[in-house]
């Protein structure tokens, strides 16, 4: 036999080896693609970061809470709340831009940090929509138009009839770049007249000066100010959802007292930082849904004012979208600065 074809470059063993080494890499890559699914399905596999960029004891912590209970209920995992309060938010927004983009670390954003501070805040440290992967809007917030007995007015048209009648002279809770704050800038746009902001420290404390007159006027949280209203320290004029609310089911909208497609609340989504997993940001809102679908999680939710509409993450992607240019130019129509 001729010494070529007992040689180890025999056609037949190249072919072997080309087989064997074809396997060895399918089995390879079957391992490595075995190896990404598993860890796809086990997300969550250990503690889940989740910010609120505000201080304990507000709204949004309130609902941060019960997203991070019920979450964990659903992965059991242990989700936590980290409060990183400051500067309307955007401290806290920035830190989470900033987090590796692994799923481990997400924002409970809100319109303040992603649709008024892009305009409201020109050093603002990172990009609303650039540097954030909207993963779910989970519930927007009315407020309602609440007046001292003092001013004449008992319907919104009668507010405004008194407000152009003293232009700049009502004092109301105006907290530069706060959503209350915008729900009336967007009001007063609207109306044609002009208040005078008062800046506070927190909601709470405008309220109480609103009860004891010092405010004329504010768009507040409903919650807190149902006492004062049911006991007659203040008079509700108006709520900012598009429709009346359990709570106040005699007061009437803006939108239906001759404002039609006003919508003046504030809302509320989760965010993970641009670059995190497609895979990742669609289980979470999918299991959010499912987490807040639980009955007592709802009542609590509700009774607190918020109204719970968690979506996909591409339909919360066009709410900011279309949000940030609808509060631009209410805060460059309005002349709105940080001092």
């Amino acid at each position: 036999m001729p010494d070529f074809l007992c040689s180890d470059h025999s056609p037949r063993k190249s072919s072997n080896y080309l087989w064997q080494l074809r396997a060895a890499l399918f089995g390879i890559g079957m391992a490595l693609f075995s190896a990404v699914s598993h860890a796809q399905e086990a997300y969550p596999n250990k503690v889940v970061k989740l910010v609120v960029p505000f201080a304990p004891g507000g709204a949004t912590d309130m609902l941060g809470r019960v997203v991070a209970e019920r979450l964990g209920a659903v992965w059991k995992q242990t989700v936590v709340v980290d409060n990183r309060g400051g500067a309307s938010g955007t401290i806290g927004a920035d830190g989470v831009a900033k987090s590796k983009n692994d799923g481990y670390t997400i924002l409970l954003g809100t319109s303040s940090t992603h649709a008024v501070a892009p305009t409201l805040r020109p050093s603002l440290p990172y990009d609303a929509e650039r540097d954030f992967a909207p993963i779910t809007l989970v519930a927007t917030t009315p407020f309602v138009l609440a007046v001292h007995p003092g001013i004449p007015s008992k319907s919104l048209a009668e507010f405004v009839s008194f407000a152009k009648g003293n232009p700049s002279q009502i004092p109301y809770d105006g907290t530069p770049g706060t959503a209350p704050h915008m729900a009336m800038e967007l009001l007063s746009a609207r109306a044609g007249i002009k208040l005078l902001p008062i800046g506070y420290r927190g909601s709470a404390p405008a309220l109480m000066d609103l009860a004891a007159g010092q405010l004329q006027a504010a768009f507040s949280d409903v919650p807190p100010s149902l006492p004062f209203i049911r006991d007659g320290k203040l008079r509700a004029l108006a709520v900012t959802s598009p429709k009346r609310l359990a709570l106040l089911p005699e007061v009437p909208t803006v939108a239906e007292q001759g404002y039609p497609g006003y919508d003046g609340d504030a809302w509320l989504g989760l965010f993970a930082p641009a670059g995190t997993s497609p895979e990742i940001v669609r289980k979470i809102a999918a299991d959010l849904q499912r987490a807040l679908s639980e009955p007592s999680a709802r009542k609590k939710l509700e009774e607190a004012g918020f109204t719970l509409i968690p979506g996909t993450p591409s339909e919360f992607a066009a709410r900011i979208k279309s949000d940030i240019p609808k509060w631009r130019k209410v805060i460059t129509d309005a002349g709105i600065k940080i001092e």
